[in-house]
């Protein structure tokens, strides 16, 4: 089965405290290669509590369109991805 790289899991962790804490945002940003607007999932670190001073960090793009459409889920029964024939798409 394919695996999630540590980045990725300590992105993960930082995401879930930063929702617990209500540091989070959403943004409408760009994407530069494309143009494309795209929403983005981003962690708010306020280093001064006492200040007006933040930090945003960029840390998960929504979908544009139906994920279903973009990606293949990971198969559960042998190694590698589910295609589109074998995934129900929930329809």
């Amino acid at each position: 089965m394919p695996r999630l790289s540590i980045g990725h899991k300590a992105n993960f962790d930082m995401l879930k405290k930063a929702c617990e804490n209500g540091d989070l945002a959403l943004m409408d940003c760009q994407i530069s290669e494309t143009g494309e607007s795209v929403a983005v999932i981003c962690l708010v670190n306020r280093p001064d509590k006492s200040s007006d001073y933040y930090e945003i960090l960029p840390i998960a793009m929504m979908f544009n369109g139906d994920p279903f459409d973009i990606l293949n889920p990971p198969n559960m029964d042998e190694d590698g991805y589910a295609f589109p024939d074998s995934v129900h798409k929930g329809e």
